[in-house]
């Protein structure tokens, strides 16, 4: 579907001037990011993004893009269903040998973060070779088929070949995480060309994923004595949004606002090129011509690999700071967060023993980190090169000990509980939520913004590596922790 850009507005372009920017630019500490900035403000007549369709959209792109993976995540009951050979009575002497129960969120955590760098590096190094399009739509379709893989086998009898199924499931977490990542960095390098507030909407989508998935596993508990019958509605509802997504991103091109920033970033990258300090490209000429396609066609198809040192060198600490945030969030939640038992599970109520985990692990983690996001909206405190941001990053450090030692059960070597009340994990997640949630969401959205502007994609990619290199080192010392508690 090709969207044809060239249109009348063809002599509304700014000049090289106008829309270049100088070799050390960066955003000050104290200007709005929401705020176009005044150089561009009346070049072109901007068009409104009517009923706020553009950022209603890159909402529903967040939201599925890390959904399958949320939907995978938050379904402990049914896992654990199906790692004991899919009976929920078994003796002790049986689940020792099925120690693989554990230590699942660590497994999985392991397989949809590792993966997940290489294939940002692989989609870092294609940004301008393969289309954002291609990109996007391929990834969304093998994310779709193989969620339907894990969607048939929940009414699939796999008593007799558990381990099998188990390595199934962990093959169709690192193919699912591969092309969730592919196309969530594809889609926020996409927003970089639009307003901050579409790199905001989508950031903020990604933790209403996680609430949606948690929603819906407490009404799957709630309405389904059975627990295939309460994973199959589950999965089929991810199976829908990830169709949702596909549909949304198609109609984003025929939205006057969004042709509007797609062409001007296309006639910014076909002026003279804005260079970087010690950018080892800025001698290279300028492509003269760019091919019309539906999104902006991978930065003129010239196959150059982005400038990364100079990339690095503008977001070296914003990076450091994402890297940091995810590091700590993905230690705890949810290989040690989903493992904290109420220390009254004892009474048989339906509150500590069904429902504690999935509302105070999943649901208010995902809600606080959702609602870290969307306050970024009205609030951009600390700025990009303030020292405060990532002094306020390292201090989320202590939140690796206080959950070791609330009731995490079973536990082997640190025998004592020294947070035995159940108030205590719910004020923790809610404070590693929030923070995880707004603290991320200022350090990535900043990142695009500190490069030149025909560098924003790239920027946008690159922050998601960040991401998962946060994730990937975390979910390594997620297994550490595990076992040493």
């Amino acid at each position: 579907m090709a969207v044809d850009l060239e249109d009348k507005d063809d002599d509304c372009h700014c000049s090289a001037n106008a829309l270049c920017r100088s070799m050390n630019t960066t955003i000050q500490d104290e200007a709005p990011l929401f705020v176009e900035p005044v150089e561009n403000r009346f070049a072109f007549p901007k068009p409104k993004d009517h009923f706020n369709g553009a950022y209603i959209i890159f909402f529903l792109l967040g939201t599925s893009s890390l959904l399958p993976l949320n939907f995978i995540m938050t379904a402990k009951h049914y896992w654990m269903y199906k790692l004991q050979n899919c009976s929920e009575k078994i003796s002790p002497a049986a689940q020792g040998e099925l120690d693989v129960r554990d230590f699942f969120e660590s497994y999985i955590s392991v397989a949809s973060t590792v993966p997940s760098v290489l294939c940002l590096i692989g989609n870092f190094l294609l940004v301008n070779k393969i289309s954002v399009k291609i990109r996007t739509l391929s990834s969304l379709v093998i994310m779709l088929a193989v969620f339907m893989v894990i969607t048939v086998l929940v009414k699939v009898d796999t008593s007799a070949w558990t381990q099998w199924f188990f390595i199934i499931t962990i093959i169709c977490v690192v193919v699912i995480s591969g092309a969730a990542t592919i196309f969530s960095s594809s889609v926020f390098g996409l927003s970089g060309c639009f307003p901050v507030q579409n790199s905001q909407a989508l950031i903020s989508g990604q933790a209403m994923g996680g609430t949606v998935s948690a929603v819906a596993s407490v009404v799957d508990l709630a309405a389904a004595s059975e627990v295939t019958d309460s994973a199959l509605a589950y999965f089929l509802t991810a199976d829908v949004f990830i169709l949702l997504c596909i549909g949304m991103y198609l109609i984003l091109p025929k939205l006057e606002y969004s042709r509007y920033y797609i062409r001007r970033q296309q006639d910014i990258i076909t002026q003279v090129p804005c260079t970087m300090a010690s950018d080892h490209l800025e001698n290279e000429a300028t492509a003269t011509t760019l091919t019309t396609s539906l999104f902006p066609p991978s930065r003129t198809h010239t196959g150059q690999i982005p400038p990364l040192w100079s990339l690095l060198k503008a977001t070296s600490m914003l990076g450091f700071c994402v890297i940091y945030v995810y590091f700590i969030s993905i230690i705890i939640f949810p290989a040690v967060s989903s493992s904290i038992e109420s220390v009254n599970k004892a009474s048989g109520s339906l509150w500590t023993d069904k429902y504690f985990t999935p509302l105070t692990c999943f649901l208010l983690y995902n809600f606080a980190d959702w609602c870290g996001r969307q306050i970024t909206v009205w609030i951009q405190f600390p700025g990009p090169k303030s020292k405060l941001l990532p002094a306020m990053v390292l201090l989320r450090t202590f939140f690796v000990p206080v959950f070791m030692l609330c009731n995490y059960q079973p536990r082997m070597h640190i025998t004592r509980v020294v947070f035995a009340q159940d108030i205590y994990p719910v004020i923790f997640t809610v404070l590693l939520g929030f923070s995880n949630g707004y603290l991320s969401t200022l350090s990535i959205i900043y990142g695009p913004k500190v490069a030149p502007k025909e560098l924003s994609e790239s920027a946008g990619v690159l922050m998601m590596m960040f991401m998962q290199l946060g994730l990937a080192f975390g979910s390594a010392f997620s297994v550490l922790v595990v076992h040493l508690i």
